[in-house]
């Protein structure tokens, strides 16, 4: 298998496994209020997630950007939450339909998050100097744009059957996915082994 589908398949794997929960839970709570007619902007969400997931990977092979992994751990299901709550927020509101702005600029952020905490299990499967990870960084950076896409076709896809057969609204089904979501990364911070030390 060529360097290339190694990396790729890397990063699809990265967002399709069963224990790659969180990344899941993310895209779900990111993109849970959209509808197919906004696929360019959940696209656009998407790709910004997985940009800041790559800038973490190439700032940590430089050394800039490093956090603790039990700070990392503790850090992402909060970005989760937070995705989550804003949907509690702005459900039902046309004002986040309007503009993706902030939102855009959050989903970057916690892309970042997200990578730094695959920092430590990427540099220990690519070896070399910094500027050598650059080709792996973008290959692996492929599969998880292409998990992700699946993802959320698949989220769409679910969102769809149940508003159209149970009748669910679509402010009703952002609601519920929501507190789902909410129902799995709050006892995921309380439990943190952050709070032991």
């Amino acid at each position: 298998m060529s360097d290339f589908w190694i990396y790729f398949n890397l990063g699809l794997k990265h967002i399709l496994d069963i224990n790659a929960c969180y990344h899941i839970l993310f895209l779900l709570a990111l993109t849970v209020s959209f509808d197919f007619k906004d696929w360019k902007r959940m696209l656009i969400l998407v790709s910004l997630f997985t940009l800041g997931h790559s800038l973490a990977l190439v700032l940590s092979v430089f050394n800039i950007l490093i956090l603790k992994v039990n700070i990392v751990e503790l850090i992402i299901p909060i970005t989760i939450l937070i995705t989550a709550l804003y949907n509690f927020i702005t459900s039902g509101k046309s004002s986040k339909k309007d503009s993706i702005t902030f939102i855009a600029f959050i989903t970057v952020f916690f892309g970042i998050i997200h990578g730094l905490g695959f920092v430590s299990y990427f540099n220990t499967i690519v070896s070399g100097k910094p500027t050598d990870k650059f080709i792996p960084i973008t290959e692996f950076a492929l599969g998880i744009e292409c998990s992700q896409i699946i993802t959320v076709i698949f989220a769409l896809l679910l969102s769809f059957m149940v508003q159209n057969l149970f009748k669910f609204s679509k402010r009703d089904w952002t609601l519920t996915v929501s507190a789902f979501i909410l129902g799995v990364v709050i006892p995921v911070i309380i439990q943190s082994d952050i709070w032991q030390k």
